[in-house]
């Protein structure tokens, strides 16, 4: 895939699982996982994510266990006032890394409940761990987003991309030639 192609996929696909691809394309130009020329399967899953701040729960933290291979994405679709809500500011704040990977906090939202009681954030992308603070008024404030997760399975040895091999040259050597009849050139 050449550059103007990564780029034609970058603004038509988004997120995790144009990243995946484009670094499994990458991959594949040098050489495959491992240097062996082939590629590795990608999977996606997806998982609803709710959580609620509240004058009872402040903040909440989205962390995961670091693995091999493994992206993890949290996409927040909505935060907005629940049941139970007063009139009142409820700041959101989100305490995060960085690019350099320095923790930052950044207020996220404002809401009130007569002029602003929910905010779409369309799929605004972080990732973990990701505190949730409220930092002021009482509440209960909803997020709600998808946790993403793309693998990479690299787990191919040599063996197996030799066995492989050697099933397709079987199919492709099966042909046998045709058995020649008596008196027909």
């Amino acid at each position: 895939m050449h550059q103007g192609e990564e780029e034609l996929l970058a603004t038509h696909v988004k997120g995790p699982a144009a990243l995946a691809f484009l670094n499994q394309e990458r991959r594949a130009r040098a050489g495959g996982v491992g240097g062996l020329g082939v590629w590795a399967p990608v999977t996606m899953d997806s998982f609803f994510f709710g959580c609620e701040l509240s004058s009872h729960t402040h903040s909440f933290t989205f962390k995961v266990e670091e693995e091999e291979d493994t992206e993890h994405v949290l996409a927040l679709n909505m935060l907005c006032l629940t049941e139970g809500a007063k009139d009142e500011c409820n700041v959101v704040e989100v305490v995060a890394r960085d690019h350099d990977n320095q923790e930052i906090a950044v207020p996220v939202a404002n809401l009130r409940l007569s002029c602003q009681p929910m905010l779409s954030l369309d799929d605004f992308q972080l990732q973990p761990p990701a505190t949730f603070r409220l930092k002021s008024g009482s509440g209960p404030v909803c997020i709600t987003g998808r946790h993403q997760i793309v693998c990479i399975n690299s787990d191919f040895s040599e063996e197996e991309s030799e066995d492989e091999e050697s099933e397709e040259e079987v199919k492709v050597c099966g042909i046998l030639p045709a058995k020649k009849r008596g008196g027909q050139p």
